[in-house]
């Protein structure tokens, strides 16, 4: 496969949904108070753009390892996010009927598939690996 055609982050349907998930959260924090401009505004879109940044970050990444770390980080920001979130719709903040705990979900579900299948993968390599012959010790 050349380059032009090899897959990014781009490729992936959670990087596309957690790009949409902060486009949401972006709109929705407008209708923020002015005083929580610096708060609860400033918090809850840093973790939304952290969510798309790290999954990116991470298939930049050399190895399986490094990826599951940033994907690991992006779960935590999604968890911050939910939060957030959280403490916005108990503010008032937040219509009741705001659909963004449904999208944060979305968003977890395929990220915890994402890292479900990297580690599985890591698994299954390590243990072919050890099944190959050392031939140096011929």
């Amino acid at each position: 496969m050349d380059r032009q055609q090899r897959r990014t982050h781009k490729d992936l349907i959670v990087w596309q949904r957690a790009m949409l998930l902060a486009e949401i959260v972006y709109r929705v924090t407008r209708s923020f108070p002015a005083d929580e401009r610096f708060g609860l505004v400033s918090q809850m879109r840093r973790a939304a753009v952290s969510v798309p940044s790290n999954i990116a970050e991470g298939a930049a990444r050399r190895t399986s390892a490094e990826y599951l770390n940033f994907l690991h980080i992006a779960r935590g920001s999604l968890a911050e996010l939910e939060t957030q979130s959280t403490l916005a719709l108990r503010l008032s903040m937040l219509p009741p009927d705001s659909p963004l705990a449904v999208d944060i979900e979305r968003v977890a579900q395929l990220l915890n598939a994402l890292v479900a299948a990297i580690a599985r993968n890591r698994r299954k390599t390590t243990s072919d690996e050890s099944r190959i012959p050392n031939h140096e010790s011929r």
